[in-house]
């Protein structure tokens, strides 16, 4: 890439280059990490390596996180048209979708002929889940964008993990309920990974469902057709688990639920740390105020933003849908995490330690006021009190 030439406020010109452009490849990394199991299987004979997924997800990536550190560098807004342009980044993230689907299959060959112990079997079902769960990210990447190819890519990459309605959901739903009680995909302060996940996985199926009812609606339709873009994306999936188990049979089935759950669990696990706690009070009007970066968690730990296509960079996202991952920036008046999301995940899976580090971070944003925080309901009264605070 040749260096993009911007003006300085002063008038000089001067050029950038994105020093990260070829990094984005390690972004295919999960979606290799079957070939890499097999590989690291068969070269050592070590049945644990079938748990790659997990193993690059939740071991290496927050290693690196440390070691690499906060990026801190933005594109220049001069150059960002020509930067969200460049095609070659548009390719990496197609490059996904080969990978991912080559490493499905394989998975279920493995399945159903090699003779694997119940455990290794479940491990690699695992980490063909953690290509799923990261392969959502690169759904929602592609989801966002104008082009109707990319869309339909985004549903392609979705019908793994089962997830389809989240295109939808995500992109007319939890973009304009983001940060209010009424979103499912907003976590609450005092509400736990294991409270939030029903809460988001049934809120978002019904709003997908509700939303593409009510379009159809006023289209003076009936929503059961094939252009329900809820029932299309299920279809998707349908068909890939028909073929799957056609082809390979049906003992593959509790690994093609396994990898599913995994897939999906992932994305509300990262759902739970973007937004835990924040909220956008209401005006006088009693409307929401509008969506800004102070309404979600962000982090510019190098390492994780390549691996999800600069997801952590949530606000500039919210503040910008359609704007492509190469040109977000991180904002200095958004709330940071204090590590990466692969970090964060795990600190999440054990609630105690999450508030521990978590909720002075709330309170610290709102400036001690705990009345401007987004609580869980069921907690509301016995927060406020711990607080000094009459519900």
């Amino acid at each position: 890439m040749a260096a993009l030439v911007y003006t300085e406020p002063d008038g000089r010109l001067a050029t950038w280059r994105d020093r990260k452009r070829y990094l984005w490849l390690l972004a295919l990394i999960p979606s290799s990490a079957t070939f890499i199991a097999v590989g690291l299987v068969t070269a050592t004979g070590w049945n644990v390596f079938w748990w790659t997924g997990p193993l690059i997800a939740f071991a290496l990536i927050p290693v690196i996180d440390i070691l690499a550190g906060e990026d801190g560098k933005n594109p220049p807004d001069e150059v960002i048209d020509e930067l969200e342009n460049d095609r070659f980044y548009r390719w990496c993230t197609y490059a996904y979708l080969p990978l991912q689907y080559t490493a499905f299959f394989l998975s279920c060959y493995i399945w159903a002929r090699w003779d694997l112990s119940v455990l290794s079997n479940i491990g690699l079902a695992v980490t063909i889940g953690v290509t799923a769960g990261i392969g959502i990210n690169t759904a929602h990447e592609l989801g966002h964008k104008k082009e109707s190819v990319e869309r339909w890519l985004s549903k392609i990459v979705l019908a793994q993990s089962a997830y389809g309605h989240f295109y939808l959901e995500h992109n007319r739903g939890h973009h304009v309920r983001v940060s209010t009680p009424e979103d499912p995909a907003t976590s609450r302060f005092g509400e736990t990974l294991y409270g939030f996940w029903p809460r988001s996985v049934g809120g978002g199926l019904k709003s997908a469902w509700h939303l593409e009812k009510t379009r159809f609606e006023r289209l003076g339709t009936t929503h059961w057709s094939i252009k329900n873009d809820v029932l299309n994306a299920w279809l998707m999936s349908v068909v890939l688990f028909g073929v799957a188990l056609a082809v390979f049979g049906i003992g593959i089935a509790p690994y093609l639920v396994i990898q599913a759950f995994i897939g999906f669990s992932l994305l509300e696990a990262i759902n739970y740390l973007e937004h835990y706690g924040l909220l956008r009070q209401k005006t006088a009007s009693g409307r929401y105020e509008r969506c800004t970066p102070a309404h979600s968690w962000n982090s510019d730990r190098i390492c994780t933003n390549v691996f999800l296509y600069h997801l952590q960079r949530h606000s500039d996202h919210h503040a910008n849908p359609t704007r492509r991952y190469q040109a977000l920036r991180s904002m200095e008046e958004a709330p940071q995490l204090p590590s990466g999301y692969a970090s964060m995940i795990m600190l999440a899976t054990v609630p105690p330690l999450w508030r521990k580090v978590m909720d002075d971070r709330v309170l610290e944003h709102y400036r001690g006021d705990i009345t401007q925080v987004n609580i869980a309901p069921k907690k509301r009264a016995k927060i406020l009190a711990a607080y000094g605070v009459n519900a």
